[in-house]
């Protein structure tokens, strides 16, 4: 009677890991998204006030992609002590970071009362919480990846994926909240600052439950494997994890940055910038664009473990192609559609966009986990998804923007999303299939990782 016992064990075990990972990059990224959302709104009239209305949109939108910039910095520092010390501990800090981040913005001075100094606050506050994303992102994937069951591992790591929509669903749900409820005055003077105070009270639930899981069984195994490895071998010294992945990974840190350009600049002019489109274009109120992103994140937060199980059946590639072809196909549609001027067709561009999206978001965690080793799984994994932050999501609804002061319609910007496409293509197609791979044995480059110190090397060389 006792065999059945430790399947439903591991299940609850799995259960939990889930929930803390999924919580914890919810709260990031409602920090994340919900300075997105406030650039659009109100972050030109309260810091860039002396500007024409797109160009303070276009300065503000700029302070949002210099947390972009910080992410790649981010995946680097957390990957590194991710792979020595544990994925555990370094998501504790990063969610303490951008927690604290986010809570100093909705106490910053405006322009009017600091004047210059306001817009460099706000962006020093936005590189700190960039660059807690940048480890926010690859712990918590792992950290289910290398917990899971191989066979539904795309299902299992695709929960934390869906952290993107719920953080963006409770931004936007605030946002619209306060938006229907107050003044555009009230708003604009005070109620812009309340979702930032809220991030306050989230990373406390956070930091709660992320403490009560185990570190992952794959890297403390890795570990102990790595140290008897130091123990026989006199001399020897351990590679930097991120050497290790230049020397023996650096096809996939490419694959990995190719993949996620359209599936990172379809998502932030999908999310994003439609908030400056409906409004300044098709002449519709901020409540109605909040309100459609807020329906269509909802979809998004379903479908994307439907995706990930799928991946799991026909492969990681396939399901991304999909996305990615979809959102390519989908994008003059989209603006054809916001153009009516119709909640109804705004809401289903958005929702149908954010379908496609996910098919790409889905297996991405389980795509990118499964391309490198144990001991630089975090290094090779957060640096692939981030450095392609800085091309590709970081300036999005700025060239976005840009693009549409200067052409005045949304085919530049149809054009920009669908050649973001083409290069994810590209780099599916350069890809193997790894849904069959076990996290476990993908060591070989692990015996790497340590490697004679300079003095052996030079005594080998002389003998």
């Amino acid at each position: 009677m006792a065999a059945p016992a430790q399947p439903a064990t591991a299940l609850r075990s799995m259960r939990k890991v889930v929930a803390a990972s999924l919580i914890g990059t919810t709260i990031e990224w409602y920090d994340f998204f919900l300075y997105g959302s406030a650039a659009a709104l109100v972050f030109n009239k309260l810091f860039f006030p002396d500007s024409d209305p797109l160009v303070g949109t276009l300065l503000s939108f700029l302070t949002y992609a210099v947390g972009f910039a910080a992410r790649p910095i981010g995946a680097l520092v957390f990957g590194h002590f991710g792979d020595r010390l544990g994925r555990k501990k370094l998501l504790v800090v990063s969610l303490l970071m951008m927690g604290a981040s986010t809570f100093a913005i909705g106490l910053l001075p405006t322009h009017a009362t600091v004047g210059a100094a306001a817009p460099v606050l706000l962006t020093v506050l936005r590189l700190i919480q960039g660059f807690a994303l940048g480890g926010e992102w690859g712990g918590a994937v792992l950290l289910v990846s290398e917990h899971g069951d191989a066979k539904r591992r795309g299902f299992w790591a695709s929960w934390p994926q869906t952290g993107a929509p719920a953080g963006q669903l409770l931004a936007t749900g605030v946002l619209s909240a306060l938006t229907a409820l107050l003044s555009d005055a009230a708003f604009t003077s005070w109620g812009w600052r309340i979702p930032f105070l809220l991030s306050g009270v989230l990373v406390g639930v956070g930091m709660w439950i992320r403490l009560s899981v185990d570190e992952s069984p794959l890297f403390k195994a890795a570990l102990a494997k790595s140290e008897e490895r130091k123990a026989a071998s006199a001399g020897q010294v351990e590679k930097l994890p991120l050497v290790s992945v230049l020397r023996h990974h650096w096809r996939d840190v490419l694959i990995a940055m190719g993949a996620r350009m359209a599936e990172n600049i379809s998502y932030y002019v999908i999310t994003a910038f439609i908030l400056v489109y409906a409004v300044t274009s098709a002449g519709l109120s901020k409540q109605t664009a909040l309100n459609a992103v807020l329906i269509a994140s909802a979809v998004h937060f379903a479908v994307i473990p439907a995706w990930g199980a799928l991946s799991d059946r026909i492969g990681r590639r396939p399901v991304y192609l999909i996305g990615a072809i979809g959102v390519g196909a989908w994008m003059f549609p989209f603006f054809a559609l916001i153009d009516t001027k119709s909640f109804g067709s705004l809401l289903l561009a958005v929702t149908v966009g954010l379908i496609f999206h996910g098919a790409m978001y889905a297996p991405q965690a389980a795509f990118f986990s499964e391309m490198f080793a144990t001991r630089m799984r975090y290094s090779g994994a957060s640096l692939g998804a981030q450095l392609s932050s800085v091309a590709a999501g970081a300036p999005a609804p700025l060239i976005a923007t840009a693009l549409l002061k200067d052409y005045d319609n949304s085919t530049p910007i149809a054009l920009y999303v669908i050649a973001a496409v083409l290069l994810t293509v590209v780099a599916i197609a350069c890809a193997k299939e790894t849904r069959t791979r076990n996290l476990e044995n993908i060591e070989e480059a692990d015996q790497d990782a340590v490697a004679p110190a300079r003095t052996a090397s030079i005594d080998a060389r002389t003998a």
